[in-house]
């Protein structure tokens, strides 16, 4: 009786995270049964920029508040070598989230193709401040920076 007891107050327990996490702003939530959405997740994953683009900006129509589908659309922007309306998409991103670290690593990988180091830096000090240089998005633009170095030469001073 007491061990059906404790599982069940455990799978409750989960069962609140779960939805917790779903009500965080993640697609799952707001966006992810949207076939736009998927759409464009599928075009992103098949490295199809135009494709996704297309999904997304269906997606936004709909979803105007959702700060992922405007990431995505940043994302596929840059990845098309289109970086102004990657930046606007990003921003666009933030203004609805300022804690989306999704965009903050992606302006920074942007930044990063634009040659501006100090900016792609301060996404990293936004991060920072945001997981404590625990979560992946750090993890990454923290590498795509010093990839970055490795690769250019380094100013005397």
């Amino acid at each position: 009786m007491r061990h059906t007891i404790c599982a069940a107050l455990v799978a409750g327990a989960l069962s609140v995270l779960a939805h917790a996490a779903l009500a965080d702003g993640s697609p799952e939530s707001a966006v992810g049964d949207d076939p736009n959405f998927k759409a464009g997740k599928s075009a992103l994953d098949a490295k199809n920029w135009k494709a996704a683009i297309d999904a997304f900006s269906r997606a936004s129509a709909k979803h105007k508040d959702e700060p992922d589908i405007y990431n995505y659309l940043g994302y596929a922007y840059r990845k098309s070598g289109d970086l102004d309306n990657a930046f606007k998409y990003y921003t666009w991103a933030l203004r609805i989230e300022p804690a989306h670290r999704g965009a903050h690593e992606y302006m920074g990988e942007a930044y990063l193709m634009k040659n501006d180091l100090a900016s792609a830096e301060k996404q990293l000090g936004d991060l920072e401040r945001l997981c404590q240089k625990s979560c992946v998005e750090y993890k990454d633009l923290a590498e795509a920076i010093s990839d970055f170095k490795a690769k250019k030469p380094v100013a005397s001073r």
